[in-house]
């Protein structure tokens, strides 16, 4: 079964199972105004934002509250998924790494 699991730090994390993924594009719309409304920073100097980062930064800048949402958290995990082509992501904030 597919899934998204965010790790903020040591016995913090929280797995999501997916129902199901977003189409591709759709799922990149839903990360691109995710960005934007919670007014994430890019990660790297040259101002270029991957799919990782966008999936790094949304997770850290909403935070546990943002994925106290059941709802939220399911879009994210399904936007994870839909971007990625993956059935597994794992989102790691404090290495600031995206392993699929």
């Amino acid at each position: 079964m597919p899934y998204v699991n965010v790790v903020w730090g040591p016995e913090l994390e929280q797995s999501i199972v997916v129902d199901s993924a977003m189409p591709q594009a759709d799922a990149r719309a839903w990360l691109d105004a995710q960005y934007l409304a919670l007014d994430c920073q890019p990660l790297r100097a040259s101002g270029k934002v991957l799919v990782a980062d966008k999936l790094l930064s949304i997770a850290d800048t909403g935070g546990q509250k943002q994925f106290a949402d059941a709802a939220w958290a399911q879009s994210f995990a399904q936007a994870a998924t839909g971007s990625t082509g993956r059935d597994h992501v794992s989102i790691d904030i404090a290495g600031l790494t995206v392993r699929f």
